[in-house]
This record gives structure tokens, C-alpha cells and sequence, in this order.
């Protein structure tokens, strides 16, 4: 069977200060270097034979941490990178609402529409997103791969594995570290796990 384990990256400062993070080169805080440590354990029960990232530092370093546990080499896989916010990477959920009150209200409500000034659209993303995981599965069919990502990109996936379109997109928890996994049953994904932070939760991280 072919599965794909979805992590989202552990705490950066930017998570504590609810910015819109985005290609921003941000890396972990301690606390985000604790999850993933302690989010490699969890996932070291599985026979991990493949390990992508995204090249952003936040999940690059929090994927580096699951190879030392892993054995096995981090590979970027830009197609997994965060949505480019463009001009609201940077800014607080505050300063967004009042510079851009038209199109928050949109990614607030509709965000399947939502195109970011100077970015990316959300469709689009989703799009890369499914793309570069169903090429991993194709190139790694009937073993277990694991791939670190954000919390945009990890939405959009489960969205796309349960087959419901990206206007869901605020129905789905993804929390830092968080585990997911998707398993390839008759030609088709299967969301086994979802937004999985026991691991943390036990050790009193989650962020």
C-alpha cells in the first residue's frame, strides 16, 4: 500500500503573531523545535522510506529533524512550498482587515476565490499542491513517504483527498505538526488520519 504522511511545520514567531507567513524565510521558535522532535518519534512508528519538504526554513528545519530520526534524506519538493501572499506576507490578520477589508471579507467567506495581490490564488496552489503529491505516490507506489509542508498547502490537500472543493477550506484543522495520512486504495486516496496532535498534546507542546 502507498502512504503519504502530511505534516505541517512546527511554531515559528510568526505563528505566535498570527502574520501572514507566506514565502517569508522563517524558522523555527524553541517550542517549534520541540514539536518536531517530538513529532519524528510519533512518525517513526511507520516504515518511512522517502522524506520531501518544502525549501522554506520552517519546514525544511522541521523536516531535518524527522530525517536524523528517520534515516533518510530530506528531498525539496517546491511544489509543496506556502501560498505566495504577496502583499499581505508580513502583515497581521489586523493590518489585512483594515488595508484590504474588500478581499479579507472574501478570504474570510469565499476563500476559493481569493487571488492575493501580488500572489497566488488559492485554486491554484491547491492545484501544484495534488499535483506534486500524486507524482511522489506515482514514484514511490507501495511504500510510505513522508512530506513537511504549511498549514494552506495541508488544507487544500485534505480537501482535495476527501473530494470537496476549496470553498471548505475554513472547515479543516491543521495545526502546527500536526499528522495526516492518506493511503492508496483502489487507485484513489483514502484519508486515514487527521490533523493527528496527540503526540503533542502528551507532551504538553502544542502551539
Amino acid at each position: 500500500m502507498t502512504r503519504i504522511i502530511l505534516i505541517r511545520h512546527g511554531q515559528t514567531q510568526w505563528n505566535e503573531r498570527e502574520r501572514f507567513r507566506g514565502r517569508a524565510d522563517l524558522d523555527l521558535t524553541d517550542l517549534g523545535v520541540r514539536q518536531s522532535h517530538i513529532t519524528a518519534e510519533a512518525v517513526a512508528k511507520w516504515p518511512v522510506s522517502a522524506l520531501y519538504s518544502s525549501p522554506l526554513p520552517r519546514a525544511m528545519h522541521t523536516a531535518q529533524i524527522l530525517a536524523h530520526r528517520l534515516q533518510v534524506p530530506v528531498q525539496p519538493l517546491p511544489g509543496i512550498i506556502d501560498v505566495d501572499y504577496g502583499q499581505w506576507q508580513g502583515l497581521s490578520v489586523a493590518e489585512v482587515a483594515a488595508r484590504y477589508s474588500e478581499l479579507f471579507e472574501v478570504w474570510r467567506t469565499k476563500p476559493h476565490l481569493v487571488t492575493f495581490p501580488g500572489g497566488e490564488g488559492v485554486e491554484a496552489v491547491r492545484l501544484r499542491a495534488k499535483a506534486a503529491m500524486e507524482e511522489v505516490a506515482q514514484q514511490h507506489l507501495n511504500q510510505t513517504i513522508a512530506l513537511v509542508s504549511h498549514v494552506v498547502v495541508c488544507r487544500l490537500l485534505v480537501l482535495s483527498v476527501l473530494g470537496l472543493d476549496s470553498s471548505y477550506f475554513w472547515r479543516v484543522e491543521q495545526n502546527l505538526c500536526a499528522i495526516n495520512i492518506f493511503e492508496v486504495r483502489d487507485g484513489y486516496f483514502v484519508a486515514a488520519l487527521l490533523n493527528d496532535t496527540c503526540h503533542l498534546k502528551r507532551a504538553g507542546l502544542e502551539g
